[in-house]
């Protein structure tokens, strides 16, 4: 930064929350805050820092603010007031293309607060890893610019309408909007009012009317002059946004309960001292490595970043692990693998359980986490997360071995599975696992629900001679063990590109006594795969094929 703006930049940067985290208020120079965003957003632009080590929060107090708010990679925009129209920002909270197109518009996260757009549309162009939550946006929002692939929205209200554009899939949950428009091969709305009608295949629309059970992402607030996190209730199928009923018994949590981390001070002795004298940990915006895992067995637990903070694994350990136990709670990060290889990054319950407890009235939920495996330096694990526990909720996660960035290459980052899934009774809502060189996804446990899911198979193995199994050729996406009974899916998306020509048997590979509970299939050669001897050669077991460059897309019920 130059001068000036360092002036302006420690003015602002007066929390406990780090250094690269601003908290605003509404009687403060606007002109200085635009100038400040719009120098840090000048430094997070893609192509050149996609994989920065910068990080950044945005907190802002309730009242009103006049700010052009640019999101670029790595930064949190968060409100700070009970309800998302106590933060009301006049004029944009936006992400856009750069090089023609939103493909690359990854970590990146607004929350809990109002956008009235000046022009009275909203620009939220974005692909992976970018949710919007519990956000209010007085007017149209646009979630394209250019080509698109992504992405996640939950708890928010569009007075509006929300145009989707060239997205290629998203999922909606708990929103409510005007109207949608636009719609390509797979998008899903889960206890969304005003949703579109159904009409697979002859529209890529999923309309599920109730949310079966979740709780809303925590939330920070500041009133009476503490910082407070926010833990809202379990609620069981329900419809729309959560946050005009302010009759809610929701539990509050102190700032002062938590250890508060930062990347120039904390490592993972100082971070597991603090959970054992009962603390929760806020990582504060900034990479973490970690010569030892962090290890959760408190019940009620909150393990949470703001800023895109980053764990990564040292000497082949997990990023971090947890007891078998009721109420923790992951969010908010990104876990990235290092050079030597780790079992999995994020393990949730024991391996060894031999009788894992069913947890309904205080499930774990993990939200808004990301991983990757190489893009920002080369790295490998067998898998990014496992989950041995039961009744456990994942809220919106993206795992991605890099397809393009730092030590990519089939024999250098290095990875078997994104999500391994051990434990009965594990819902997912909103799941993107791509690029894994065996299956992308393997569930294990009994009653297993995901709602959503995104995958495009890897890019680059090198033949089927070395991409095969079993006398399967290539490895499905999606795989449900020989011995599981019952497990269902909405909204599966399998694509692919390969750099050289590939035959794929199966793109789910399930017993044949659930084929029937994966609801709205959808197989996609990508249109610039112009390798002529690639076959999908079906969707789900032996049935729904072949999709090859004479007939790129197939639907299935």
């Amino acid at each position: 930064m130059v001068p000036h703006i360092q002036t302006i930049a420690q003015k602002y940067n007066q929390s406990e929350f780090g250094t690269n985290t601003f908290v605003f208020d509404p009687s403060m120079d606007m002109s200085e805050i635009q100038e400040l965003l719009d120098s840090i957003h000048a430094g997070l632009t893609f192509p050149d820092y996609e994989f920065t080590n910068q990080r950044y929060a945005y907190m802002f107090k309730p009242g009103v603010y006049q700010l052009d708010i640019q999101v670029g990679y790595y930064t949190h925009i968060i409100g700070l007031g009970q309800s998302p129209d106590d933060v009301i920002i006049q004029g944009t909270v936006r992400s856009n293309a750069t090089k023609g197109h939103v493909l690359c518009n990854f970590w990146r996260s607004v929350e809990n607060l109002t956008i009235e757009p000046t022009d009275g549309n909203n620009i939220w162009g974005v692909s992976q890893a970018a949710p919007l939550r519990r956000v209010h946006v007085k007017g149209d929002l646009t979630l394209f610019e250019g080509a698109s692939s992504g992405g996640f929205m939950a708890d928010c209200k569009i007075d509006g309408k929300v145009i989707s554009g060239s997205q290629q899939q998203w999922f909606t949950r708990n929103s409510e909007f005007q109207q949608w428009d636009g719609g390509v091969w797979n998008m899903v709305y889960l206890g969304v009012k005003n949703a579109p009608a159904e009409d697979w295949p002859e529209k890529p629309v999923t309309n599920i009317a109730l949310t079966p059970e979740v709780r809303e992402k925590p939330y920070w607030i500041f009133a009476n002059n503490i910082y407070q996190l926010v833990i809202p209730c379990l609620k069981k199928n329900s419809e729309g946004i959560d946050w005009a009923n302010t009759n809610l018994k929701e539990q509050l949590i102190p700032l002062t309960d938590f250890h508060i981390a930062y990347p120039c001070k904390d490592n993972a002795a100082s971070l597991n001292k603090a959970l054992q004298q009962g603390k929760h940990l806020l990582f504060t915006p900034g990479i973490y490595q970690l010569e030892e895992s962090i290890c959760v067995t408190r019940p009620g637990t909150i393990v949470m970043g703001i800023g895109m903070a980053t764990l990564i694994p040292l000497y082949g350990k997990k990023a971090l692990c947890t007891a078998d136990v009721p109420g923790i709670s992951i969010i908010s990060l990104v876990v990235d693998a290092s050079s030597i290889p780790s079992e999995t990054l994020v393990e949730v319950g024991k391996k060894e359980l031999k009788e894992r407890d069913n947890k309904k009235k205080d499930p774990i939920f993990v939200y808004d986490v990301f991983f990757r495996i190489g893009g920002a330096q080369e790295g490998s694990a067998k898998s990014c997360m496992t989950i041995n526990s039961n009744n456990v909720y994942v809220d919106h996660a993206w795992f991605w071995r890099a397809d393009h960035g730092n030590g990519i290459g089939w024999d250098k980052s290095k990875c078997a599975n994104g999500l391994v899934v051990n434990g009965h009774d594990v819902t997912v809502y909103g799941l993107f696992n791509e690029h894994f060189q065996e299956y992308q996804t393997v569930w294990n446990g009994e009653r297993g629900r995901v709602y959503f899911y995104q995958c495009e198979l890897p890019y680059d193995p090198p033949t089927n001679d070395i991409w095969s199994h079993d006398n399967i050729l290539g490895y499905a996406s999606y795989k449900v063990s020989d011995h599981v009974k019952e497990h269902h899916a909405w909204g599966i998306g399998i694509y692919g590109f390969f750099d050289t020509p590939l035959i794929v048997d199966r793109l789910i590979e399930t017993p044949v006594s659930v084929e029937g509970n994966f609801y709205h299939k959808v197989g996609i050669m990508l249109g610039w795969n112009k390798k002529t001897d690639t076959v999908f050669r079906n969707i789900i077991n032996d049935k729904g094929g072949p999709i090859d460059t004479s007939r790129r897309k197939q639907t299935m019920k």
